[in-house]
């Protein structure tokens, strides 16, 4: 490690003691039923969502916490896996996990790392880069993670507790925590999703863009890729620097959206108190944005035009889709295309269904559509689909009484949107949106807390000072604690 990089690291250690007040611990670990203490909270994702979660109750006197993931050290969150953009879409002034404090931000590991005036030179992060940069923050303020852990299922437990089942190494084990925090980006309430025309494709003619693609594979083929947003862009380019004969995007919109609203919408105002609104103005901005879509930045079109092998079909959704021979026949409004490989790069789909950690309650998680009737005119059951979660981004009940122990769960990834706004999952809101959720996590546990804090409370009798008392032979007694009036 460089000389900058030790020093910075000192500076870290220096700015976090000298704004940790208030420091005195405040919980009490619970038992669980094999007697043991049980977490205060279980985090599970350590993507940058995870790690500044895990930050923040740290600087909240929440210690007592695990951070868990499925992938290997150092290949948590998107970055090194299935992102296949060469620089984040991001300002690089953009502060994400610091939560305020400037030492941390991405901006002083790159000077440290660098120096000034690479980051002066600098104009968007590189992928990697990134990545490197959340490893070192989770060195700086200490945080470890438990790697190759997967989640299973979520349970309710004795003492007001959750039980989690957690797979590791071919074994499985139950941790039991008073909250659960899931941080799990895009897939947190559904999948990747194919388009209905091409779900019956076998894998060797179809991919999702989250998968691990062989892209040297389509070497000298014909490639169709669906969608249209940044990330269809990616997987676009990643194949025609491949080698592959030709690239076909298909866009299903009229015309490319070219607008990203989520420029628009980077400002506190909104980012913090969007989820103030009441639901008619939370579903009107949220789905005219996600109805949107987001925008992708001129970088990402260009790598792919450069290629003469490359073409933008407009105003072409697949309707159906069939294997001829070797190849699969895309038919579109514009024309039909055969290619050799399909790539969906649709996005997302909430399904609870999709995630088998949720299956003991995934039936009664209170949906938008259970929640909100909006205008015909701004009807979405896409959207509807939506958790809608209360204010500290707990999940909600359908039928109240039935599940409610959910509300111990905490959802902050991609999901949170129509209740929150841009949060988990999204680099510029997590200076508003970590505070806010580990406000809400806190404020929970205190309220669970609150009989033993007042018997906290009563038994207290720390004085503050000593007051001299006469005997009563009027001489000088001993120091007596002085007693209210």
């Amino acid at each position: 490690m460089s000389s900058d990089l030790i020093a910075l690291e000192a500076q870290v250690r220096e700015d976090l003691a000298k704004t940790s007040h208030p420091s005195a611990p405040w919980l009490e670990a619970k038992m669980d039923p094999d007697g043991k203490p049980a977490l205060d909270v279980l985090i599970v994702g350590a993507g940058q969502s995870g790690l500044a979660t895990a930050f923040g109750l740290n600087r909240s006197q929440v210690t007592n916490i695990l951070i868990i993931d499925k992938a290997e050290e150092g290949k948590e969150g998107p970055w090194l896996s299935y992102a296949r953009m060469h620089t984040l879409r991001s300002p690089k002034d953009f502060t994400g996990p610091d939560l305020d404090a400037p030492s941390l931000t991405y901006q002083s590991w790159h000077e440290a790392r660098f120096g000034k005036a690479a980051w002066q030179k600098l104009d968007l992060i590189p992928r990697e880069l990134w990545a490197e940069y959340l490893i070192w923050f989770k060195r700086a303020v200490g945080l470890t993670v438990r790697n190759g852990c997967e989640l299973l299922e979520i349970a309710s437990a004795a003492n007001e507790l959750l039980a989690a089942t957690i797979a590791q190494d071919g074994t499985t084990e139950t941790l039991y925590a008073r909250k659960i925090v899931l941080a799990t980006g895009q897939e947190a309430m559904g999948n990747w999703t194919i388009p209905a025309p091409l779900q019956h494709l076998p894998p060797a003619r179809l991919a999702r863009c989250s998968d691990d693609i062989d892209f040297a594979a389509l070497t000298g083929k014909t490639v169709a890729v669906i969608g249209a947003g940044a990330t269809a862009f990616d997987n676009a380019a990643m194949a025609l620097e491949a080698g592959a004969a030709e690239v076909h995007l298909l866009c299903r919109r009229a015309e490319i959206q070219v607008i990203q609203p989520y420029r628009w919408l980077t400002f506190r105002g909104f980012l913090r108190h969007f989820c103030d609104l009441d639901d008619t103005w939370r579903w009107r901005f949220m789905r005219a944005i996600l109805e949107l879509r987001e925008g992708f930045p001129q970088a990402t079109y260009d790598r792919c035009a450069r290629f003469a092998n490359f073409h933008l079909h407009e105003g072409a959704p697949v309707e159906a889709a069939h294997e001829t021979g070797e190849q699969v026949e895309l038919r579109t409004p514009r024309g039909t295309l055969r290619a050799d490989f399909v790539i969906s790069g649709a996005g997302t789909e909430i399904d609870f269904a999709e995630r088998r950690e949720l299956k003991r309650f995934a039936g009664n998680i209170a949906t938008w559509a259970d929640r909100y009737q909006p205008p015909q005119i701004e009807q979405s059951p896409r959207l509807g689909r939506y958790p809608y979660l209360a204010d500290d981004y707990a999940l909600t009940e359908r039928v109240s009484g039935v599940t409610p122990w959910i509300s111990n769960v905490h959802l902050f990834a991609f999901a949170s949107t129509m209740s929150f706004g841009p949060s988990g999952s999204s680099i510029n809101a997590m200076t508003t949106a970590i505070p806010k959720l580990v406000h809400g996590l806190t404020r929970g546990l205190f309220r669970a807390d609150l009989a033993r804090h007042w018997e906290s409370f009563r038994a207290y009798n720390v004085p503050q000072a000593v007051i001299p008392r006469q005997n009563e032979a009027g001489e000088p007694g001993r120091g007596q604690p002085a007693q209210s009036a």
